[in-house]
């Protein structure tokens, strides 16, 4: 029993003095790697700063260069502990196959995010409506884009239904067309009615002269003359033309003896 305790405790001496250097080096490189990760990734993006990078491509760029990092520095690590490196990146290969088949949605992503990145349907700071939801880009990253919408919340859009289906990008032209639909009473001035909305689209700065502005009857409602009015604006004057208009339409309408009619039913009574 002694001998067999003699002999345990020399073989757990010979491995430590062995694989003890190897061990201990392999955590100081792990340590001091990843703190040359931390200092290169921000070296790179200070670069990319420099450089005027598109706002979209930072996030993904450092997210691609920390993982390729991290993973370079995991094989050297596993190198000095004297792991075949040979059988270890077949090992890895087949790994790498099984969770690929597994996370196919997760790769899909990856792969949307770059034709995003690449083809650039949109960017950050663009207001779009995708998926069923409607919100400025804040983010574009690896797997999913990130959005705020007009009453700030939080969506998360994975990339790879983002990149294959339909989307509209309210950003990309400078100006856009703000419609909208007043309606009259049918013993109104259809004359009268447009010559106030000639002046109040005239009083708003904001509307651009060109491309000139449309007034017409729309249709003829159950309750009222629909009359439908197209103006132009910049896009970020969109949505205050909008309100604004609707706001001093109905003060001019009635101040100046304009119905606006609401829907309402005649009930006769028959003994």
């Amino acid at each position: 029993m002694e001998l067999n305790m003699n002999t345990l405790i020399e073989q757990l001496t010979n491995t430590v003095l062995e694989y003890g250097p190897k061990l201990i080096g392999a955590i100081l490189v792990w340590i001091i790697g990843s703190m040359l990760i931390k200092k290169i990734i921000a070296i790179f993006n200070r670069s990319l700063d420099k450089q005027n990078t598109d706002t979209s491509l930072k996030p993904f760029l450092r997210s691609l260069v920390g993982i390729l990092l991290k993973v370079m520095l995991a094989i050297s690590v596993l190198g000095m502990l004297g792991v075949e490196m040979t059988s270890f990146i077949a090992l890895l290969g087949a790994v790498g196959l099984a969770i690929g088949m597994a996370l196919s949605g997760t790769l899909q992503n990856f792969a949307g995010g770059v034709m995003i990145l690449i083809f650039k349907p949109f960017k950050v700071g663009d207001f779009i409506d995708a998926q069923g939801h409607k919100g400025v880009v804040k983010e574009i990253q690896i797997f999913n884009t990130i959005l705020t919408d007009l009453d700030n919340k939080t969506i998360i859009l994975p990339n790879g239904n983002l990149s294959t289906s339909a989307m509209v990008n309210y950003s990309t032209q400078p100006i856009r067309r703000v419609d909208f639909s007043f309606g009259i009473g049918y013993g109104d001035s259809v004359n009268k009615a447009r010559e106030i909305l000639n002046v109040l689209i005239k009083n708003d700065q904001r509307i651009l002269d060109d491309p000139q502005h449309f007034i017409g009857v729309g249709s003829l409602g159950d309750s009222s003359v629909n009359l439908t009015v197209r103006v132009w604006a910049k896009g970020e004057d969109y949505w205050g033309i909008y309100f604004d208009l609707n706001e001093n339409v109905y003060d001019a309408f009635n101040k100046e003896g304009i119905n606006i009619p609401f829907p309402q039913m005649d009930v006769h009574l028959h003994q």
